[in-house]
């Protein structure tokens, strides 16, 4: 019998990339200043740049959720990760913000299966129930991407320049793609191939998916969920630490690292968790459910009760952080009211819907804060982020409104005869 592959072979090798796409996408929380003053960016302009990348990610959610159905993991993210290096190359090299942001596309193209690769090998290796807790370990490990772009960054930036730190995230990922390539199994013992069908069949799956009434139910949730942590961790959350919150370059990288901690505690507990609450017969959005309650209550603090100090700014970020991170334990639980064969589609499809949201949101915070008139320190009016995080509060709670609205599906039927009454 043919050992099976375990941990160190199928997630841990994908979850390097991760670290990188998590690392990039908080990069310009820590730069981003310097940015801003280096290309005389306004705030609407800065948030494009960073929108740059998730445009870009998302538009490649798609196609790569046919190849990652039709070619697998290992084949797809080794060569992604080529993509995102040279995505960094031209981040390094640019002259200008007009090429950096082509850079920032690049990287969001190659970096684009990142958390999809490694959903779609845990769910061919693992038991069901068992998806969310791996899914979560490996987000551990790739939150400290994200852990690695606040103080350790602004450690390195006197150093390297943020030129320099975007070398070293190509050389990082060239290692990456050939680690996947040399380490991934292609697919488990006796797994099927993949049917081969006309490119338009696999595409017109798309179709059965975004009309699935369960699909549509929680997709508005779990997306915002996620959507929040990628746009603040991204971009807003660095802005709002130092002109809302009051804290130095130093303290605000801090702050940063303990949101970034917030997030890779929260991925393993909270997928652990939503395991644990499966296995013992609750639905698997049960623990999708509390995280959606948690930012709730941080946003509603940010707005209402604005923390003070630099500990009481960075706990209200490390809550807000560690609940948004289950939005992956809901990707995990959507996906199991479709077949096998669909899972890399389902959860790009996701993916798409969240990223055209992020999208969304940073440049609409940054023309949020633009309403207002630029302060002599060249930071934004705390009434703008107060607006900002006021739609941002009001968007979740629609999306979590529309769960108890919205028609239920197959998969709500499921789960009711298995949860019981």
């Amino acid at each position: 019998m043919t050992a099976t592959p375990g941990f160190a072979r199928i997630t841990l090798p994908l979850a390097a990339i991760n670290f990188l796409n998590q690392g990039n996408r908080a990069l310009v929380a820590t730069i981003g200043p310097l940015l801003a003053i280096e290309f005389g960016l306004s705030a609407a302009e800065l948030g494009l740049l960073a929108a740059c990348f998730f445009g870009a990610y998302a538009v490649a959610q798609l196609p790569i959720g046919v190849a990652l159905d039709l070619h697998g993991p290992r084949k797809v993210q080794s060569t992604l990760a080529l993509v995102s290096a040279a995505g960094f190359v031209i981040c390094a090299a640019a002259p200008d913000v007009v090429v950096l942001a082509v850079g920032r596309m690049v990287c969001g193209f190659g970096l684009a299966a990142g958390l999809m690769a490694m959903l779609k090998a845990n769910t061919q290796w693992y038991p069901r129930h068992r998806v969310a807790a791996v899914t979560g370990a490996g987000l551990f490990l790739a939150g400290l991407g994200g852990v690695s772009a606040t103080v350790p960054v602004q450690w390195a930036l006197p150093l390297l320049g943020w030129r320099g730190i975007f070398v070293m995230l190509a050389v990082l990922s060239l290692a990456a793609a050939a680690w996947i390539r040399v380490a991934v199994p292609d697919r488990p013992p006796g797994a099927m191939m993949p049917q081969r069908r006309s490119l338009t069949h696999e595409i017109a799956e798309f179709g059965r998916i975004f009309r699935d009434p369960s699909f549509l139910r929680f997709l508005p949730a779990v997306m915002v969920l996620s959507a929040l942590n990628f746009t603040f961790q991204g971009l807003w959350a660095g802005p709002w630490l130092r002109d809302v919150g009051g804290l130095a370059d130093a303290p605000r990288a801090a702050a940063l690292l303990i949101f970034a901690l917030g997030l890779v505690t929260g991925s393993l507990a909270t997928g652990q968790a939503a395991s644990f609450a499966q296995a013992r017969g609750f639905s698997p959005m049960f623990v999708p459910y509390l995280g959606i309650g948690g930012t709730l209550a941080a946003q509603a603090v940010l707005v209402l009760a604005t923390p003070s100090g630099f500990w009481g700014v960075s706990a209200v970020w490390f809550l807000f952080s560690f609940c948004g991170s289950v939005g992956v334990s809901g990707y995990a639980a959507m996906g199991q009211g479709f077949p096998p064969e669909l899972q890399g589609r389902v959860a790009t499809a996701i993916n798409f819907a969240m990223l055209v949201l992020v999208f969304a949101l940073q440049t609409g915070i940054g023309a949020i804060l633009d309403l207002w008139p630029r302060q002599a320190d060249g930071g934004w009016d705390r009434a703008g982020y107060a607006a900002a995080l006021s739609l941002t509060f009001l968007l979740q709670m629609i999306s979590a409104l529309w769960i108890v609205v919205a028609p239920k599906g197959r998969f709500h039927d499921q789960q009711s005869r298995r949860d019981g009454p």
